[in-house]
């Protein structure tokens, strides 16, 4: 569905602020990129709409407030230029919202909406927005970085460190933040401020495996063009494991690991048991009790036996 807007406008980074006009030249950085960070709603709108002049403004209100957890981007449909993007996304009438996470249309809506349905429904994407500093908690910070805003999510625990600068829990977090950021150097400087006591604490060590899992795999290709290559070949296994590790280092626990799954259902000999090699690489890094380690043992365990 959205072939053609995959590659377009790479290298530059997302403008700072989060409510922005854009086109199908823009599309792939303003959308595509930047949901890999934060989710992106994409408004479709015409001139001549009267519910959407009353929709927009209630979505810029509630994203503005949102304070960076999601952007939106306003697609005018009567633009020439936004033909194809209209066709391929298969907008029917407007207003029509599309919310975009990792590349991709996760969630979206038709028609207007009461601010109190719009900010339910974009805090099902991001958690909680608008929350002060008496609400700042490690969960707070967890549901930030699920939301794909690792960057509030490690302000949140720098924060909370300030208080608690030995707990583990809030050590590992900010270590994994930061490397889903790509900071690597960063998360072993975090992991290093650990006492000695807790150095092989389950969120200490968890996360030391996933930076030298991060290490190991280097540098991978961009995950559109891991997607692209598995809708090319859905048999190309090793672009399904780069991309449930792209995935893993980004937060996306659950996906990365249904990726590796499909791996193993579809050739467990590759590379003598490479599929399950890897999902047992991420159990570690995740740790035994990680509620993502017990279901997806559960789901191996399925497939290996079935």
């Amino acid at each position: 569905m959205l072939d053609g807007l995959i590659g377009a406008k790479k290298g530059a980074a997302p403008e700072a602020s989060p409510i922005k006009d854009g086109d199908i030249r823009s599309f792939g950085q303003d959308v595509i990129q930047a949901s890999q960070q934060v989710p992106v709603l994409v408004d479709f709108w015409a001139p001549w709409c009267g519910p959407c002049k009353q929709l927009t403004p209630l979505l810029e209100k509630v994203v503005t407030a949102a304070g960076g957890k999601v952007r939106l981007v306003k697609v005018n449909i009567d633009e020439p230029a936004n033909a194809q993007l209209v066709q391929q996304l298969r907008i029917q009438s407007v207003p029509t919202v599309y919310a975009f996470v990792g590349g991709q249309p996760v969630d979206g809506f038709m028609g207007a909406l009461p601010e109190s349905e719009l900010r339910a429904f974009i805090e099902r994407l991001t958690g909680p927005i608008g929350a002060g500093d008496a609400d700042m908690t490690a969960e707070t910070a967890k549901q930030a970085a699920e939301a794909g805003d690792l960057e509030g999510a490690a302000a949140i625990y720098q924060h909370l460190l300030e208080t608690s600068p030995e707990d583990p829990a809030l050590l590992g977090g900010l270590a994994r933040a930061q490397m889903s950021l790509g900071q690597l150097d960063a998360a072993e400087a975090t992991l290093a401020k650990a006492p000695l006591k807790l150095t092989n604490h389950v969120d200490i060590e968890s996360v030391r495996a996933s930076i030298a899992l991060a290490r190991e795999a280097g540098t991978l290709p961009d995950a559109a063009s891991l997607q692209a290559r598995l809708s090319a070949d859905p048999d190309d296994h090793a672009a399904r494991r780069d991309y449930a590790t792209a995935l893993f280092l980004r937060g996306q626990t659950e996906p990365a690991i249904d990726e590796l799954l499909a791996i193993v259902k579809r050739d467990r000999e590759w590379q003598e048991d490479g599929g399950r090699k890897a999902l047992v690489r991420l159990f570690e890094a995740l740790g035994p009790s990680h509620p993502a380690t017990v279901q997806g043992r559960r789901k191996l365990s399925a497939v290996l036996f079935a």
